[in-house]
């Protein structure tokens, strides 16, 4: 088991399981992205598809990292799954297409997830359809 900062844990692989080390190096990574969100508002997105990652390797990233307050579902082309972490500014996102099977999975080091956010187009269009049945 390895101790991180603040105390929590890193667990090593199952017997049999092919570690490839990563966990421990994308909790660092992580936290320098949180340092450079605090001092350079910079927003950061690791996309866990394209590291390599053992069996239970992915399980003991989302293990360390937590659960926060927040989460979010929402239904675009498939599920989609935004969860805090148990660090403020560290969602975890995953993406699945309709059969259910993971097509994408990140790491968002950001203040708030954009996906989530409203766009302009979509809020004038809801502002016209508003306007139409008020009429």
């Amino acid at each position: 088991m390895t101790t991180l900062e603040g105390g929590h844990t890193a667990s090593c692989a199952e017997p049999g399981d092919v570690e490839t080390g990563n966990v421990v190096p994308l909790l660092h990574q992580i936290r320098h992205a949180v340092r450079q969100l605090l001092e350079a508002d910079e927003v950061t997105v690791i996309d866990l598809r394209s590291i390599p990652m053992g069996p239970g390797e992915e399980d003991r990233l989302a293990a360390a990292l937590g659960q926060g307050e927040v989460q979010v579902r929402m239904s675009a082309l498939g599920p989609s799954e935004i969860i805090e972490t148990q660090y403020p500014g560290v969602w975890l996102v995953t993406h699945h297409n309709s059969d259910g099977e993971t097509i994408g999975k990140f790491i968002e080091v950001c203040g708030f997830p954009a996906l989530v956010m409203a766009q302009v187009e979509d809020i004038r269009d809801g502002l016209e359809q508003l306007e139409q049945q008020l009429v």
